[in-house]
């Protein structure tokens, strides 16, 4: 009879282990805003700005002031939010565990991350979860809101000098692509 108890136990221990895992990556945890910083500047946009954006294609609150000062068109980045990448669940997790995986994780960790934990043990596993997250929500495909909405910290902070930073390299990435590509290097062949 103590064996029949001790491995009811055990089973009850890890049936309880795992619904406080499953519960952690439930959408109470999403985040709820999305923090823009840049040295000792910070101004947040909440995620249902940013989901109420994407399904009527109106901004409003900060998002709308941000857009109109910025000149872009809210149809536009209504767009973007939306836009879906197909995506196989197992496959995306598999890849996101190895080491070119890892690398890229890494790198965007270093725009996006929890407010104020920069720290890559704590940024790069909140990334794995948002995207695995919004996977399962959005059954095969992710969408930037979706990601947001799966993302396990209450606010994302976006380094805006990083990103910029990124944009600009991928800039001149795809304008040396475009250079290649135009060359008059064609005709030696």
């Amino acid at each position: 009879m103590p064996r029949r108890s001790s491995r009811q136990s055990i089973l009850a221990f890890g049936a309880a282990i795992g619904l406080s895992i499953s519960s952690a990556f439930q959408p109470a945890n999403a985040a709820k805003d999305v923090a823009l910083v840049s040295g000792a500047f910070r101004r947040s946009i909440p995620v249902s700005d940013l989901a109420y954006l994407a399904e009527t294609n109106r901004a409003r609150g900060f998002l709308s002031d941000l857009l109109r000062l910025g000149k872009q068109d809210p149809k536009q980045v209504a767009k973007l939010l939306n836009q879906k990448l197909e995506l196989p669940l197992v496959l995306t997790s598999r890849l996101m565990s190895t080491r070119i995986g890892d690398v890229i994780i890494r790198r965007i960790a270093t725009i996006i991350y929890p407010l104020k934990v920069p720290d890559p043990s704590v940024s790069v596993p909140a990334i794995r979860a948002g995207v695995i997250n919004g996977l399962q929500k959005e059954d095969g495909g992710l969408s930037l809101i979706t990601f947001l909405e799966a993302y396990p910290a209450n606010v994302m902070e976006v380094n805006l000098p990083a990103l910029l930073s990124l944009i600009e390299k991928a800039e001149s990435i795809a304008d040396l692509v475009k250079f290649f590509s135009d060359s008059p290097l064609d005709g030696l062949k």
